[in-house]
This record gives C-alpha cells, sequence and structure tokens, in this order.
C-alpha cells in the first residue's frame, strides 16, 4: 500500500472518530470586582471584593477586617440565625444578610468565589440581587477544569410549622432541573392587589430579568419598631419598598406586577445555595422564610437515601438553564 493510500486512510479513520462530549464544568470569576455600600441592618459601612476562587472551592465569605481574616465557607450548618436574614458563622466570626449575593450566585450558576468583606453584613445595596448580578457579570464568568457537581434530590422532603393560620412549609421534589414555587399570604391592601403566587424555572425563565430586580420590603410600623430595636438603620426608600397602611411610598411604584412575592423566590434561591452545591430539584413553598429554609436544607442532607450528588459527562445532558454561561454586562 503506497504512504497515500494509508494518509487517506489514516484521514478517514480520523474523521469517524467519535467526538468527545464537554464536560459540564464548574465556574468562577475572570477578574475581581468590587463594591462599597451600607448593612441593612448595622447601617454600617462596607466593602466588599469578589474574586476569583480555585475548582471546588465553593463560595467562602472572608472576614478581611479581623486581626486574622476569618473564612466562612457556605454550607447548610454554616447557617446560624434567620432572624430577618440569613446569617453565617464560623468561631466567633459571622456574616449576615447573605441571600442576596448568594441568589446571584445561584442565578448566575457561579460555583466558586470569595468574599472579602470588611465588616458583619453584607450591603444591601438596591435591596435586590440586580447589584450583585452586575458586579459577577462585570467581572465575566470564567469555565474551569473539573466538572459541576450537583445534589439530586432523589425523593420528597418536606418540613412544616405552625397550625391554621400560622402554617407554612417548604419542600424538595426530584426535577430534571430547577424550578421554584412560592406562595405569600399577607392581608395587606397592596400585597392583595398583586400576585401572591409565582413559579420559576430556570430553564425556562431568566433569573436576570424575571428575578434579580425584585426588592425587599417592609412596613412604616414594622421599619418604625425594628430601628427602636437597633435593627434596619441602612434601610430606606433607595433600598427596599416600604409601604404605609394603604400605598408603596418608593415613588416609581413596584418594578414587577409581583414584586413581593418575585422577592420570596430571590431570598429562597439564595438561602437554598448556602447547601453548596447546585440543587435539581423542584422547591414548593407556602409563607416560608430563612429560618424554614434552611431547616429544609438541614432535613434534606439527614436522610442519605433523599438525594445524590451527580456530575454531567456530557454537558447535553444536563438539564436546560445549567449549561449555558451568563454574558459579561
Amino acid at each position: 500500500m503506497s504512504i497515500g493510500a494509508i494518509a487517506r486512510g489514516i484521514g478517514r479513520h480520523a474523521r469517524r472518530a467519535p467526538k468527545i462530549p464537554a464536560v459540564l464544568q464548574q465556574r468562577t470569576l475572570k477578574s475581581i470586582s468590587r463594591a462599597v455600600g451600607v448593612g441593612l441592618h448595622s447601617g454600617q459601612r462596607v466593602e466588599l471584593t469578589l474574586r476569583p476562587a480555585p475548582a471546588d472551592t465553593g463560595i467562602v465569605f472572608r472576614r478581611v477586617d479581623l486581626p486574622e481574616p476569618v473564612e466562612i465557607r457556605m454550607t447548610a450548618e454554616s447557617v446560624t440565625d434567620t432572624r430577618l436574614a440569613s446569617t453565617v458563622s464560623t468561631g466567633g466570626a459571622k456574616v449576615q444578610t447573605v441571600e442576596h449575593i448568594m441568589s446571584a450566585c445561584a442565578g448566575l450558576g457561579i460555583d466558586n468565589l470569595y468574599i472579602d468583606i470588611t465588616a458583619d453584613e453584607v450591603p444591601i445595596l438596591d435591596g435586590s440581587a440586580s447589584s450583585f448580578v452586575f458586579l459577577l457579570q462585570s467581572a465575566g464568568i470564567a469555565l474551569q477544569k473539573a466538572p459541576r457537581r450537583f445534589i439530586r434530590v432523589t425523593r420528597k422532603v418536606e418540613v412544616r410549622e405552625g397550625e391554621g393560620a400560622n402554617e407554612k412549609w417548604a419542600s424538595l421534589e426530584p426535577y430534571h432541573g430547577y424550578k421554584l414555587s412560592f406562595e405569600i399570604d399577607f392581608d395587606h391592601r397592596v400585597v392583595n392587589s398583586t400576585g401572591q403566587r409565582v413559579e420559576f424555572d430556570l430553564g425556562t425563565d431568566s433569573y436576570s430579568r424575571d428575578i434579580a430586580r425584585a426588592r425587599t420590603f417592609g412596613f412604616t410600623k414594622e421599619v418604625e419598631y425594628m430601628r427602636s430595636k437597633g435593627l434596619a438603620l441602612g434601610g430606606g426608600l433607595d433600598n427596599a419598598i416600604v409601604m404605609d397602611d394603604t400605598k408603596v411610598l418608593n415613588e416609581g411604584g413596584l418594578r414587577y406586577d409581583d414584586e413581593f412575592v418575585k422577592h420570596k423566590i430571590l431570598d429562597a434561591m439564595g438561602d437554598l445555595y448556602i447547601i453548596g452545591k447546585p440543587l435539581l430539584a423542584a422547591y414548593t413553598a407556602f409563607r416560608s422564610g430563612h429560618a424554614l429554609n434552611n431547616k429544609l436544607l438541614r432535613e434534606l442532607l439527614s436522610h442519605s437515601d433523599a438525594y445524590e450528588v451527580v456530575t454531567f459527562e456530557d454537558e447535553k445532558r444536563a438539564p436546560r438553564g445549567f449549561g449555558e454561561v451568563a454574558r459579561a454586562w
């Protein structure tokens, strides 16, 4: 056989060689991003620096204002306080109000990130996750040479509290993707005029467009009471929806017709991402909050038959919404 024939045979064989599947990879940032703001409850000035982290690091807060920097890694067990917000801690170091930035990380699919912070509370910025989405996308998202690891729910788990008018509950069920359904129940004229139930599916909806801009909300009577207790010192019309007995006080009104319940979805995504890996599950909740969301995570992890850790060696087999990388801002 001539050398030319051999070469042609090799060429035909090469063309027939199967294509190696693209692994669904972990993600971090391409560069550093920074922000300065105030804490919602403390009113204290705080600087935030978002930095790339190696594969398999997870989301890690670093209290760089302490004499020796302290790292707080995101796990369900790292949550130590759920009054008004989700607080994580290790030893004597803590970081409050982590849910909005964690929600942005979940919505954009950030696996590994160092969050350097100069106080004990994440800045509230505009009261939603949109500023954190901007910071993350401005830094750019980089793929890493390690497969994304997911916690796939394999059977239903549920937690409940209260009875009758005080009943609230949350559950996770098997689902090839990530879907959240939330219903609120506020007896208030303004809230009653908006949607009190919403469903968001990461595979068909857009987090940045549909959820991220929903702001935290409160009532004037509650704000006055909290301030008398030394809380909500950094809150105001520029970083929260504030209502009196009859109307929204913010100039411009609501960003979404159903902004109240969408903020609950935003919070839930942040609370659930504290587990340390993206979930493959359908989350359903009625009047849930930070405490019940964390209780749900702990309930899930307490049953080894209720979940498994999986990867996707072929990106095409991953659920919709997990393969796409968010564009730089």
